[in-house]
């Protein structure tokens, strides 16, 4: 069920297929034993899980760039994005180790030795990172106007954040406008997508970098949460 899926909405060779196959089946055998993700089978992970990151590969220029999937948990979209697109030059980062555990495995059995597994919170990562990336992505992990601070930093300038949301995205738009311009960032446009099979909208928010984010951000998590920008 899961290939079938997949083949209805994707353009996937069998390398590729593999790839999704044998991923969903060490998530299903991790999340038995660690909290990874609460969607399970096959149709509910194919839909709302790969197909959901996948959108991502058509809406960003990923061939060739290089990418940092901040707060990545399970690997989504970053693992996602990097089977729909192997020469992309991936880093994996992740505050929890058992989840860059977990990864590390998917990353050894689909064959993807370049990946970089970081175990690090995001406004504690390395200072060679700063700036580095040509996209910067993140699903699911605070709402955009802390998502902002900790990913923008990572993001070139000319580079892109690509924030993915769910249907409602004004709100957050609107409290993270200002700490997006300090930031160096400027939204480009909000897409909307359609997961193939469901009746879910979510949004792609792309954020440009048009300028360096100032040394002073990111600042420590409890800042953030206390005054966002």
């Amino acid at each position: 069920m899961l290939e079938e899926i997949l083949r209805q909405s994707l353009p996937l060779d069998e390398t590729a297929l593999r790839r999704f196959r044998r991923y969903y089946e060490l998530l299903t055998e991790w999340n038995a034993v660690m909290n990874l993700t609460a969607i399970s089978g096959e149709e509910d992970t194919a839909r709302l899980h790969f197909l959901d990151c996948a959108a991502l590969a058509e809406l960003v220029d990923l061939s060739g760039k290089r990418v940092i999937d901040v707060g990545t948990g399970a690997g989504f979209p970053g693992m996602v994005l990097k089977i729909l697109r192997p020469e992309t030059e991936l880093t994996l980062l992740d505050s929890l180790d058992k989840r860059l555990r977990f990864l590390s495995t998917v990353c050894g059995e689909l064959g993807f030795a370049d990946v970089q597994c970081l175990h690090a919170r995001a406004e504690e990562a390395p200072g060679e990172l700063r700036q580095s990336f040509d996209v910067a992505c993140s699903r699911a992990v605070a709402r955009l106007n802390l998502l902002a601070e900790l990913c923008l930093p990572f993001v070139k300038l000319g580079g892109v954040f690509a924030a993915m949301k769910g249907p409602e995205v004004t709100e957050e738009l609107r409290e993270a406008e200002k700490g997006i311009r300090l930031l160096g960032g400027e939204v480009e446009r909000v897409a909307e997508y359609a997961v193939p099979g469901t009746e879910l909208r979510h949004n792609a928010v792309l954020i440009r970098k048009v300028s360096e984010t100032p040394k002073k951000y990111p600042r420590k998590w409890g800042q953030m949460k206390k005054n966002p920008l």
